[in-house]
């Protein structure tokens, strides 16, 4: 199937703004349809649900525990296999988590979903993605997304940014039969593109369905966890290997009794629950944040944001709602007030898609019918410009230029007319000025506003968002500095802040003003807090030089001059009603456009990465003392301590119901780097310690137990050393103790009291304490390895390597 001819849809032979052609006929469409020529990429917001089965079932530990479990099936008693009903449950849990999960995800997917505006049968509708046909007309404003392949028809001052496909940073000015690229955004202008390519065939099909999916990448986490995983393997394989050769061994005449001890001395050493326990943490997480309408379209996203010690945020559309009002029109050198309303009318009438500033003036000032007036030439709004305007041929047949725009660009430092403006800004008000140009240039002139000349201020108001204070509030008590970089005046954008209670909102920058090399911007970014007349390009250098500083960036934004900074951010973050192209580059998308509920995504991601931290302590030292109780075995030659019943009642008492509440708990610690090596730097001393412990009092107590059942009574001296320090490991672990954790430890206690009191729960987990001295001499060893514990603690903590803190 060919979906690259060109449409057949003619070209407008000029770039005035009307609308030129009416599209594709109803008939047209259903015949490109039944042609197969439609935009089939399949949105994908998450995994497939064959994925998510596929990656929860076939692992590298659920393998190695299938086999281990299949062998016990066959020498028995199934008492020995209940680790593999815990396996299938932890898999289940994990399936049905991600499933929820992915139906968050889908469900808020379909609401950001950009739906462009296609013209049919001459009028204009929105319509989704995937129903754009090869040739159908599709309108572009300010901030929209090209979504297809297609070659220009209709062009207004049409300029499309191109840096996120090509790298060139100035956007292209477009006109009629120029060619425009998926991928691509609209910074200034409008007009309409006719679909050349749909499908997979056009541009950046590829790689906007490699974007939009559910992804586990770029995480420190999941990284680290994996690195873990591939040091316990090659921890576990010349162990095992051991173990198995020793218990055949040791154990000749007996080889079921032998491959019990095998399997036994096995499956503590694979940390079977911890990628598990990482993904459920993450798909509650997105659920949570699924409630308050926020879509994580990255899931490194909510750990991203944890780590975020920098928040750059756009002042409009973030700290102010998006409308605005007129408050005052200040006519300047004595023009006529009635003459100047007229030309805003005029100006609101001739930009067929307005910015906000401009929407204020076209509600303000409506246009009264015709006047005589006729735009001739339109300049739309950039932010890179700062300012837009319109050629007009009046009633008289002359022809005037008029600017509306930033007045500190229009003007020169010290003209009169910027004299008031300044205590206006004070007071946090947007000040545009309207300006007559010299007719001699034209629009598109760079130096169209050299001698142009003071006319009028139009004074708009700011409605300032309710939420943003209590959010500003929040990220200064966590340590993350907030940075306010707006295209807005400098003065104007610091006492928004300073009204939003923003530290260091009374030192304003501006930004023109910043010096360009990368090392002296971080400093002088390190040293303020409100940064006015930032350009896009400039945005985009800020972030950069903030990172080159070792800072992990956020950037939040609504706007088309926001996009190329929340790509290059550690984390975007754009408004639901921003721009189609904020949303397409940014991980997280605040569908309520709610400020506040940035600092929930905070919250959850420093509840998923502390949490795991303390999970993959528990976890570690277990694979620890595994390792090294099998090593110690096959050196000294002796049965392994432990039958697989044995860690499958440890395990669950002391690792995964705990580690099972604790990864779901409230953590406001700011995430730290290095993840790997705070786990590792306490799991492997305290591994080490418990090892050594439980095979000193499986020693003494073969040298204590003789005759028929020594086995069995020296094993559960063993199990009961092994308990009591795996318990003060979760004791410490749990800190800081509220009510919960406390009850969580003592009922993983009293669990284990249940079964050393219940005669058929004895039988069943082979657990038999013989006599008084050797149980007692259990619990002194155990408590003198819990006092080492504490120091290895203690130690750790004072290195400030202390995991999940």
């Amino acid at each position: 199937m060919t979906h690259g001819a060109h449409a057949d849809v003619g070209t407008a032979d000029h770039g005035g703004a009307a609308p030129t052609h009416p599209g594709l006929t109803a008939a047209e469409v259903a015949e490109r349809v039944a042609r197969g020529e439609v935009n089939d990429i399949p949105v994908r917001s998450s995994r497939s649900t064959g994925d998510i089965v596929r990656a929860n079932v076939f692992t590298r530990f659920n393998a190695i525990i299938g086999l281990l479990f299949l062998i016990i099936l066959v020498v028995g008693p199934i008492q020995d296999g209940l680790f593999g009903f815990v396996i299938v449950a932890n898999t289940f849990i994990g399936i049905v988590q991600e499933l929820r999960a992915k139906k968050t995800l889908d469900s808020l997917a379909v609401i950001g979903e950009a739906r462009p505006t296609v013209r049919r049968d001459g009028v204009a509708a929105e319509i989704p993605t995937a129903e754009i046909v090869l040739g159908d007309l599709i309108e572009l404003g300010p901030g929209d997304k090209v979504v297809v392949d297609g070659e220009v028809v209709e062009a207004d001052g049409l300029e499309i940014d191109e840096s996120l496909l090509t790298g060139e940073a100035d956007p292209v000015l477009k006109h009629p039969g120029d060619p425009v690229l998926s991928g691509s955004f609209v910074v200034a202008g409008g007009g309409a593109f006719a679909a050349t390519k749909v499908g997979r065939e056009a541009y950046a099909a590829q790689l906007a369905e490699e974007a939009s999916r559910f992804t586990l990448v770029h995480s420190e986490l999941r990284t680290g966890i994996s690195e873990i995983l591939k040091y316990v393997t090659w921890m576990m394989i010349p162990t095992a290997i051991g173990l198995i050769i020793s218990q055949l061994v040791v154990k000749g005449d007996d080889w079921r009794e032998a491959v019990r001890r095998m399997v036994g001395g096995i499956i503590p050493m694979v940390p079977e629950g911890l990628v598990l326990l990482t993904s459920v943490a993450f798909a509650i997480g997105v659920i949570r944040l699924g409630r308050r309408q926020c879509l994580v379209q990255e899931l490194p996203a909510i750990e991203g944001l944890a780590r975020v010690d920098v928040v750059c945020l756009d002042k409009t559309g973030t700290l102010t709602e998006g409308g605005m009002d007129v408050t005052e029109l200040r006519v300047l050198d004595g023009s006529d007030e009635s003459s100047v309303r007229q030309v805003l009318a005029a100006l609101g009438a001739a930009d067929p898609r307005p910015n906000a500033s401009l929407q204020a003036i076209v509600d303000a000032y409506p246009a009264p019918g015709d006047d005589g007036r006729r735009a001739v030439d339109t300049l739309p709004f950039s932010s890179a410009r700062k300012y837009s305007g319109a050629a007009f041929d009046g009633p008289d047949g002359g022809r005037s230029t008029w600017l509306l725009g930033a007045p500190d660009v229009l003007l020169p430092d010290g003209d009169p007319a910027v004299a008031g403006i300044e205590e206006l800004n004070t007071r946090g008000l947007r000040v545009l000025l309207l300006a007559r140009a010299d007719s001699g240039r034209e629009l598109a002139d760079p130096r169209v506003a050299d001698r142009a000349r003071a006319v009028a201020l139009v004074v708009l108001e700011q409605r300032l968002r309710p939420d943003a204070a209590d959010t500003l509030r929040y990220f200064a008590e966590q340590e993350v500095a907030a940075k306010v970089i707006s295209g807005d005046n400098a003065v104007s954008v610091g006492a928004v802040a300073a009204n939003l209670g923003l530290p260091g909102a009374d030192r304003t920058v501006d930004a023109r003003r910043l010096p360009s090399e990368p090392d002296a911007m971080a400093r002088a970014l390190e040293d303020g807090a409100v940064f006015g007349r930032v350009t896009p390009q400039q945005k985009r250098d800020m972030v950069g030089a903030l990172q080159s500083r070792g800072h992990n960036v956020a950037m939040t934004g609504d706007g088309v001059n926001d996009v190329l900074a929340l790509k290059d951010a550690d984390i975007g973050v754009a408004m639901g009603s921003g721009s189609e192209a904020t949303r397409a580059v940014a991980q997280i998308v605040l569908l309520d456009n709610s400020f506040s509920t940035l600092p929930s995504v905070v919250a959850e991601g420093r509840r998923v990465i502390g949490n795991i931290e303390r999970v993959a302590t528990l976890f570690l030292v277990k694979t620890v003392y595994s390792v090294l109780l099998g090593l110690l075995v096959v050196c000294w030659q002796v049965e392994y301590p432990f039958l697989p019943r044995h860690l499958t009642l440890l395990s669950t008492l002391t690792i995964g119901v705990p580690a099972f509440f604790l990864a779901l708990a409230p953590n406001k610690e700011r995430a730290r780097p290095h993840f790997v090596r705070r786990v590792m730097r306490y799991s492997v001393p305290a591994g080490i310690i418990a090892g050594v412990a439980t095979f000193a009092a499986y020693l003494v107590a073969r040298h204590h137990y003789t005759g028929d059942g020594a086995l069995e009574a020296e094993t559960s001296a063993a199990t009961l050393t092994l308990f009591v320090i795996s318990m003060w490991v979760l004791a410490i672990v749990a800190r800081p103790y509220t009510w919960w954790r406390i009850g969580l430890v003592l009922a993983m206690a009293a669990g284990f009291v249940v079964v050393l009191i219940t005669p058929w729960l004895q039988d069943v987990f082979a657990v038999r304490l013989v006599g008084t001295t050797m149980p007692w001499a259990a619990v002194g060893i155990a408590a003198a390895a819990s006092a080492a514990l504490e120091v290895a603690w203690r130690l750790t903590a004072a290195n400030g390597d202390e995991p999940g803190r």
